[in-house]
């Protein structure tokens, strides 16, 4: 990412997304994480896809799972940009490109956002495979996403009425806060008993930043969070059985996934 302003590259990639696909305003964003890959199926056929470097201020993802591309769908005649993979900090290009999609899509008229990626379970409670709803976060990074003295109330970051929405659509999702942990290393056993201790459920190296994005975008966001390892064993954990097991969850979680985007739309409007 160049020193160029970042409003200014996101408005340029939003007319270029704009320009490739011949849809002129996109209404929602739904971002796709580790594994989440087969959730975009329940969307239907792709109004069209694009490759993510194709696009500018946007960098290959290099992590398993994320499949580079930007799709756009017609969801129950609501257009949703749907952004195949992400790019996180530890892959070394400062925050600025891990942002860069959620700004995009404010720029193309987004208003909603759905944010989605696979954790490491701090709770007993929670089962592999489970998604959860993300109600709160902790930033245990020390960085932010947004610079100068732009102050964000990040009071309601993770929305109350979405996140009721979707318990009405499935009522078997429960809540956990997420702690966003730098990477890409995984946590030592001390670690992730530490970060339990201070209310942290499930935990992960993604999605923070693009929330604190999207509100200072005026977004209105949702996380789900799929239970892809449990944290603080001896066994250890897979990097490969990570998205192997949020790869099966995303199948089955797609649905939710359109049906929440038409209904916030249907009932309310303009979230």
């Amino acid at each position: 990412m160049t020193d160029a302003d970042p409003r200014e590259v996101a408005a340029e990639a939003a007319e270029r997304i704009a320009v490739l696909s011949g849809v002129e305003r996109h209404q929602a964003v739904v971002v796709l994480g580790s594994g989440w890959g087969p959730a975009a199926e329940a969307f239907g056929t792709p109004v069209a896809e694009l490759a993510m470097t194709d696009v500018p201020g946007f960098l290959a993802p290099t992590a398993d799972g994320h499949r580079g591309t930007i799709s756009s769908y017609d969801v129950g005649d609501v257009a949703t940009l749907v952004l195949s993979g992400r790019t996180h900090l530890y892959e070394g290009h400062g925050l600025r490109p891990v942002v860069h999609g959620i700004r995009t899509a404010a720029a193309a008229g987004c208003t909603l956002a759905v944010l989605t990626n696979a954790n490491g379970s701090l709770r007993d409670d929670l089962d592999l495979g489970q998604a959860v709803l993300v109600r709160d976060h902790l930033n245990l990074t020390g960085t932010s996403p947004i610079e100068g003295a732009h102050f964000v109330d990040l009071t309601d970051c993770w929305s109350r009425r979405l996140r009721v929405l979707a318990r009405e659509l499935d009522p078997s999702l429960v809540e956990a806060t997420y702690a966003w942990l730098p990477g890409p290393h995984y946590e030592t056993l001390a670690e992730a008993e530490w970060v339990r201790r201070i209310g942290g459920d499930v935990l992960g190296m993604s999605t923070v930043p693009e929330a604190i994005a999207g509100r200072e975008c005026g977004l209105e966001v949702l996380g789900l969070s799929t239970v892809s390892a449990v944290e603080g064993q001896d066994s250890g954990i897979d990097p490969s059985e990570v998205v192997a097991v949020a790869e099966r969850t995303a199948a089955r979680m797609g649905p939710l996934l359109a049906d929440l985007v038409n209904t916030a739309f249907r009932e309310g409007g303009r979230p």
